[in-house]
């Protein structure tokens, strides 16, 4: 991990808890972490319905929140859907955009994810681009074709300032949720590509600013090994996030490494 991006470690939990166990959950984060004064910048993505609650009970903490997805449009007549706008007024950090059930289950395109990523850009909240492969994929020897075409299709036409600010995740679909972590060196080798891919779209200082997180049944006991590859700069914590010692210990992971 290099010395100049700021690690980030965010936890998306996804469609669990209810609303009593989101607040339950965000008030043992906020107690645990009151003593961590340095460290990673620091994130959890509840579900639409508890944003609110959960964003009020960690204000002042060192945890900011996010969600994870939003509606491409600008307000209007799109029933069931929550555009930027609506999500900007909740004072939010981030917004998870592409995200493999996204795509696997609601059919989300790379022109899709890409059209999301403009929005959120146009209210200020900071994109977090999810990509990678199949197990199928990764099998076939597809893995950079697959990270070249999702990646590409969301960067294609940004500004260098936008580039900078925007993060990216990669998040082999075989490994989330699996229990099957990528090997630290495969992960990085995907990371170094698409710090290329950036470089080649912005320039080497913008492409050296922007954050590359890895996500991919993360916990406290491998964290350690992907944030000391030079291009792995954070993590999208699943599973592990909705366990609190857990996620502490992954965000203390200088700790025990």
């Amino acid at each position: 991990m290099s010395t100049v991006r700021r690690p980030l470690i965010i936890g998306n939990w996804k469609m669990n808890l209810g609303l009593n166990q989101s607040i339950g959950l965000a008030k043992e984060l906020k107690n645990l972490v009151a003593s961590i004064y340095a460290g990673p910048e620091t994130a959890v993505c509840p579900s639409f319905p508890h944003l609110l609650a959960v964003r009020q009970i960690l204000e002042g903490s060192v945890i900011g929140v996010g969600a994870q997805d939003l509606a491409p449009q600008k307000p209007g007549a799109y029933t069931g859907a929550v555009c930027a706008e609506q999500l900007s007024e909740l004072e939010l950090r981030f917004a998870l955009l592409g995200h493999s059930e996204r795509r696997q289950f609601f059919g989300e395109t790379d022109m899709d994810v890409a059209e999301k990523i403009r929005a959120a850009f146009r209210v200020g909240l900071v994109p977090v681009l999810c990509f990678g492969e199949t197990l199928e994929q990764r099998e076939a020897g597809s893995t950079e074709e697959v990270v070249v075409r999702q990646v590409g299709a969301a960067i294609e036409g940004l500004e260098s300032q936008a580039l900078a600010t925007l993060v990216l995740a990669y998040e082999p679909i075989w490994a989330i949720g699996t229990g099957h972590s990528a090997e630290v060196a495969d992960a990085q080798d995907v990371h170094r590509l698409v710090r290329g891919l950036l470089q080649e779209a912005a320039g080497e200082e913008s492409a050296q600013t922007t954050r590359i997180l890895y996500g991919g049944s993360v916990n406290s006991s491998n964290v350690g090994g992907y944030l000391a590859a030079e291009d792995i700069d954070g993590a999208l914590v699943g599973g592990a996030s909705l366990d609190p010692d857990e996620f502490v210990k992954i965000l203390c992971y200088q700790d025990h490494t």
